[in-house]
């Protein structure tokens, strides 16, 4: 499925595309150049899973907790990682396998320790506010 838009306003519509195309879907994977809006995305389904909570980037932590309406969310960052012991160190089994939904961004940093399936969400920018989102479901 793929979503045009022209402003950020338009990303709670897009939130509820996404949910509606994977309702059980725990996994995401969120893919984009630097400055596409990984995380504003990430905010704004956390706002339609009920997330009370300020969502921000875990840049520097790798892992946000957050607590939605169906329990609770983690939000990844693995941008600044420098090796897969890094993943480890922080447990990212009881993370990526356990309860809760998972998004993550940067996750070609982490790719062997992705789950076999999950939702990818390509962001693609096409303006100063404009972006083209895709909704892929990927299993191995």
């Amino acid at each position: 499925m793929k979503l045009n838009i022209q402003n950020p306003s338009e990303l709670p519509e897009v939130a509820k595309k996404l949910i509606e195309f994977a309702p059980e879907a725990s996994f995401f994977v969120i893919e984009g150049q630097m400055g596409a809006g990984k995380t504003t995305f990430i905010k704004s389904v956390c706002d339609l899973l009920g997330v009370l909570d300020v969502v921000s980037s875990p840049t520097f932590s790798i892992v946000n907790e957050y607590l939605g309406d169906k329990g609770p969310i983690y939000h990844f960052d693995f941008y600044r990682i420098k090796n897969l012991n890094e993943a480890y160190d922080i447990g990212y089994e009881e993370y990526f396998f356990g309860e809760g939904i998972c998004f993550v961004e940067w996750a070609e940093k982490v790719k062997p320790l992705l789950p076999d399936t999950y939702v990818e969400v390509k962001i693609t920018i096409t303006g100063e506010h404009s972006r083209t989102f895709e909704f892929i479901k990927t299993s191995s």
